[in-house]
Parts: C-alpha cells; sequence; structure tokens
C-alpha cells in the first residue's frame, strides 16, 4: 500500500517541476481578474465532478479571504444551485446547465473561469461561449493538452499532464495562485 503513496507522490513532484511552464498563463489570468474586481464586475466559476468542488473552493476563497483580511471579492460558483442544475438539465439538456446560467447572470464586466481536467467538458464549453458572446472575459483551467475548450478562452492553463487526479492537484494549486494574486493586487490598489 505505501508504494501507492510513494507513486503518488513521485508523480505529483515530477509535475510540480514542470509547472513554472504554465507561469505566463497564470499571470495573465490573474490580471484579468483583478481587472475584473476592479471594474465592479464578478467572478463565475463551472466544472464538473471534482472540478466542481474546486469551482466552490476558490469561489470561497474570494469570498471570503485567502490570507489577508479584505473586502469580498465577489464570486459565484455556478455547480451549487441543485435547482437551477436540475431544472436546466431536465428541460433543456446537462450540456446547457452553465451556459444558461452564464446567459441569466453574466454581464460583460465579469469573467469566467471554466474547469475541465480533459478540456473536453461539452457544458463547461458552451459556458465559455455562452460567456464570450456575452462579451465576459474567460479563462479556460484544463489539462490533458486542453482538448475542445482550448483557443476558445482569452487564457487557457493547459496543466502540463494526461493523469486527471495530478491535473486536480495542480488545478487547485493555481487556484490558490490566482486568489492570492488577485487578493494582493486589490489589497494595494484600494
Amino acid at each position: 500500500m505505501s508504494k501507492i503513496f510513494l507513486d503518488n507522490l513521485e508523480e505529483h513532484v515530477a509535475l510540480t517541476d514542470k509547472m513554472s511552464e504554465i507561469q505566463e498563463s497564470v499571470q495573465h489570468a490573474a490580471q484579468i481578474l483583478a481587472e475584473t474586481v476592479l471594474n465592479g464586475g464578478k467572478i463565475m466559476l463551472c466544472g464538473n465532478g471534482g472540478s466542481a468542488a474546486d469551482c466552490q473552493h476558490i469561489a470561497a476563497e474570494f469570498v471570503g479571504r485567502f490570507i489577508n483580511n479584505r473586502d469580498p471579492i465577489a464570486a459565484l460558483a455556478l455547480t451549487t444551485d441543485s435547482s437551477a442544475l436540475t431544472c436546466i438539465g431536465n428541460d433543456y439538456s446537462y450540456d446547457t446547465i452553465f451556459s444558461r446560467q452564464v446567459l441569466g447572470l453574466g454581464q460583460s464586466a465579469d469573467s469566467l473561469i471554466g474547469i475541465s481536467t480533459s478540456g473536453n467538458s461539452k457544458n463547461v464549453l458552451n459556458a465559455i461561449d455562452e460567456a464570450n458572446h456575452v462579451g465576459m472575459k474567460t479563462i479556460g483551467l484544463l489539462g490533458k493538452g486542453g482538448g475542445e475548450i482550448a483557443n476558445n478562452c482569452d487564457v487557457d492553463i493547459i496543466i502540463p499532464s494526461s493523469s486527471t487526479a495530478r491535473i486536480q492537484e495542480m488545478h487547485i494549486l493555481v487556484g490558490h495562485t490566482l486568489v492570492g494574486i488577485v487578493e494582493s493586487f486589490i489589497n494595494s490598489n484600494r
């Protein structure tokens, strides 16, 4: 059993060593999010499964606090309203559960972070397409080469791995980094 842990740890460390490859994308995404907040917009997030949990985690860090006490940052995980999700899924389709919310709640001053380990989640791609149509800034937090979602966002942050578990581990690292940069930027500009 301990071999599984050590193998996972070895894979994690090897991927951590490659993460500097995406630094520029992370910085660009943080700049977009900071500008969104400074311009009175909100940050919306969507994803499925573990990525849905990451959406909630990251949104909570923005609204609550991450490192420093500060005013709340408007952020909304589109994964949390079970009535909206089941209504939209039932009346339209699962592929539209996020895009309908973007259409109903999103404005051009807002940003959307779409999280997909495969880069191929149809409902996340549809949300990004709708956000682009509304005039929102879009960020893809992806893996496995970026999939269909890559090149549909203002910024693609593609974790250089094909392992879902390792991608998810790095997604939360990137999420924490984005919140930390935005929090620091907001504190220094208010």
